[in-house]
């Protein structure tokens, strides 16, 4: 098993005896969130998940237009460029099944999702979610509620054999995590909402009916490499509310897989409060996912380095007029990324495009006329440099290690460590900072 996949389970393992150690997964195909993630976990000599999601990676090429094998190369030419070891990279795949194809019927759905899966798998992914939870258009059952656990624990395992097949010759075979976040019915995610944990008894039903189908489909040595399932501890976040993890509420369930050897991944953690990620792993909630916060960051850094060229070159058509760039292409590029998600007013709406929680502006950096706005604002602040200042009146968040000498006060190293400040969030609740799971 590699490096890094030994290295997940013996943190797993360590969590189950007690100890407060977890991991944090980067579920992101942005390029400087990823470089952010490699310098961070770096910076302990640790390894990092990178993760995709059926939506961004898949045999089609997802709306990245990676497919799984071109992902792993495309993280991995990012790492040798940073000198980071590939062998301390972990890959996941996220939500892997039907959830692309849920308005196709089963048959159909499920034989694009038994692609899926072998996709990732041949393309070295050594964590696999596979979640079959959702319905397909000719399943039966009230939408309002869960797919029946024990179709989609069938398809579940179905999934499995083909990863399990298509991993036959390789020398490690993949870690396995299941269940989902299950809703509450009618939407989540409405303002004034909690969000109610998953149950205690559900969970359980899920692993006995997930841990039935494995067998009877003669999966158990699979099984046996089932280290995590996802639940919902209660957190969640919508355009512009954090709902945060609150301890007393999750303690039922918290304490739900004690003796099973398992863990809980949960997902959806982004804009916690430290103490929630660290009550989170100490909770057993330990595997921690974590995607928009990290491109929001970079958002917020760029738009700050905006500011900044603002002050240095007064021509308006010198700049990079990156602010206005962006909006322009959330209008006219693919608006479907956002135009289902924001409502209300024309008002609310331009708001939203910049400065949601979702942040759905992560789907538009790769479009051509926004990388090259942010190369010239880079360009153009390399070129005037950057004041002590203006570090502080914009980025002041990041001014004493500029002042140190410890950060460059260039436009690159500034969006990276921005970046990074939320990332050293995620490694200190899961224990990195103590130098503890490695033996």
């Amino acid at each position: 098993m590699p490096e890094s996949a030994e290295e997940l389970k013996k943190r797993l393992a360590h969590n189950n005896r007690g100890m407060p150690l977890g991991m944090y997964s980067v579920c992101s195909a942005h390029r400087t969130v990823i470089e952010a993630a490699l310098l961070e976990a770096g910076k302990h000599d640790g390894f990092a998940v990178i993760e995709s999601t059926s939506n961004q990676v898949d045999q089609f090429g997802g709306y990245t237009g990676l497919t799984p094998a071109r992902f792993v190369d495309y993280v991995k030419s990012i790492a040798v460029a940073l000198n980071f070891p590939a062998r301390r990279i972990l890959f996941g795949g996220d939500h892997l099944g039907p959830n692309a194809w849920q308005r196709e019927k089963a048959q159909s759905a499920m034989e694009k999702a038994r692609t899926l899966v072998r996709a990732y798998t041949e393309a070295g992914f050594e964590k696999i979610h596979l979640d079959a939870s959702m319905f397909c258009a000719d399943d039966p059952g009230d939408r309002k509620l869960p797919l029946a656990d024990k179709v989609a624990a069938e398809r579940t395992a179905e999934l499995c054999g083909v990863c399990e097949e298509a991993a036959r010759h390789r020398k490690s075979k993949p870690l396995y995590i299941i269940g989902t976040e299950v809703p509450i019915p009618g939407g989540a995610r409405e303002e004034g909402d909690s969000i109610r944990p998953s149950s205690r008894e559900g969970i359980l039903e899920t692993l006995e009916v997930h841990q039935r189908a494995f067998f009877t489909a003669g999966l158990a040595d699979a099984w046996e490499r089932v280290i995590a399932v996802v639940a919902q501890p209660g957190v969640e976040f919508s355009d512009h509310k954090i709902f945060y993890y609150n301890r007393a509420a999750a303690r039922e369930l918290s304490g739900a897989l004690e003796n099973t050897g398992l863990v809980f991944e949960a997902h959806s953690t982004d804009y916690q409060r430290p103490s929630g990620l660290r009550e989170m792993v100490e909770d057993h909630f330990c595997i921690l996912k974590v995607g928009p916060w990290l491109t929001f960051r970079y958002r917020e850094a760029v738009f700050s380095l905006a500011r900044i060229e603002a002050e240095l070159i007064h021509r308006e058509e010198d700049r990079s007029k990156l602010e206005k760039v962006l909006e322009k292409v959330m209008l006219k590029s693919l608006p479907n990324y956002w135009e289902k998600h924001y409502h209300g007013s024309d008002e609310e709406k331009y708001f939203a495009r910049r400065y949601s929680l979702s942040d759905r502006s992560r789907y538009y950096w790769t479009n051509a006329e926004l990388s090259a706005a942010v190369k010239k604002l880079f360009d153009n602040l390399t070129r005037t440099g950057i004041p002590y200042t203006l570090v502080s009146q914009y980025m002041p968040n990041l001014i004493d290690d500029v002042s140190e000498g410890s950060l460059p006060a260039k436009p690159r190293d500034l969006t990276i460590a921005h970046i990074r400040q939320t990332l050293a969030l995620y490694g200190t609740a899961a224990g990195f900072d103590r130098n503890q799971g490695r033996n």
